[in-house]
């Protein structure tokens, strides 16, 4: 009986962290496509200023994982010092400000299918700087993803969709997404050598390290000098407090998505997690399509279908992968 006590709050928690993960990234993902595709006042002006919204979620997530170690930390110390992450900040500053500049050059569902590509610089990074062999399995899934990613790219979007866009440029949007991979896996590799050189470090102190650095970088990009755009930016939010509003919720869904995976990662583990965002992506895509007026074609829900097809494989082969380890721990 207390097993199955046990069991069913186990099932639980893991719905609170689905329903939790799924709600806040999928309403930013609507916060983010509004911001950048609405036109605000009467005079139908554009918020062309996305990489504020880099700087706001620095700022609200730096004040909220403050606020989380003054609450669970407990005087504990050996984590990593705030100093170390400046690296891993320059990258995860650079790499955001990419991907959310390239909503002014690709519709929303183009842009999370080509940030869903990471494997494919990881794995071509690893090949090419490592030496690093996959197998055929992880091949498949790479190309099935680059695959959809081609074919989605390369599918006719509808003039509705082009028409919300401030500056139509496929090309340039898909490369400034995969730049952003590129970065992410820079931040990724420096992250883990931090953690792995500071072992007692937590979620709250990575948090807290990164967007400290990332609000320093922000700020003097978006106000080192008299003529830079954080100024317009700021100046936009005042005169539009319905802009400034969606910002500000935008952020909040990110600072409260972030204690979700903290949570489904130490309850559950970093593979669960991913299957929980990955097909968090998928319904981001349905709900932009549907919500959002952004009408997709049959080639591309093809695109969309051989994508997460190639990301689901990915989780499978990790799972397996996992299982395999497991059996070999409980015989030795």
């Amino acid at each position: 009986m207390e097993a199955h006590g046990a069991d069913l709050r186990r099932v639980l928690v893991l719905a609170f962290c689905v329903s939790g993960i799924w709600s806040a990234y999928i309403y930013q993902g609507v916060l983010q496509e509004t911001v950048s595709t609405k036109r605000f006042g009467p005079n139908n002006e554009r918020f062309e200023h996305l990489p504020f919204l880099n700087l706001a979620q620095n700022v609200v997530c730096l004040v909220w994982s403050f606020i989380m170690i003054k609450i669970w930390s407990n005087g504990k110390s050996g984590g990593a010092p705030w100093w170390s992450y400046w690296s891993a900040g320059i990258t995860n500053t650079i790499g955001p400000a990419m991907g959310i500049e390239a909503l002014k050059y690709i519709s929303y569902p183009a842009q999370v299918l080509a940030k869903s590509s990471k494997m494919i610089p990881v794995m071509f990074m690893g090949t090419l700087v490592y030496g690093i062999r996959y197998t055929i399995p992880e091949y498949v899934c790479s190309l099935l993803v680059a695959g959809g990613v081609s074919l989605f790219a390369l599918s006719k979007t509808s003039s509705k969709t082009i028409s919300k866009l401030a500056h139509p440029n496929a090309p340039l949007g898909y490369g400034l997404c995969f730049l952003n991979l590129i970065f992410d896996g820079f931040t990724n590799a420096t992250q883990d050598s931090i953690s792995a050189r500071y072992p007692k470090t937590s979620a709250w102190d990575i948090m807290f390290g990164m967007n400290l650095w990332g609000t320093i970088y922000n700020m003097v990009f978006m106000f080192g000098w008299p003529t830079a755009s954080g100024y317009e930016a700021a100046q936009f939010c005042k005169q539009h407090p319905e802009a400034a509003w969606d910002i500000l919720l935008y952020c909040l869904c990110g600072a409260v998505g972030q204690n979700f995976i903290f949570l489904t990662i130490s309850r559950f583990g970093s593979l669960t997690n991913t299957t929980i965002t990955t097909t968090r992506k998928f319904v981001s895509i349905v709900v932009s399509s549907v919500l959002s007026g952004n009408p997709l074609s049959e080639k591309q829900w093809t695109s969309v279908a051989m994508v997460f097809s190639g990301l689901s494989y990915q989780i499978y082969l990790k799972w397996r992968k996992l299982q395999r380890m497991t059996k070999k721990r409980k015989s030795m």
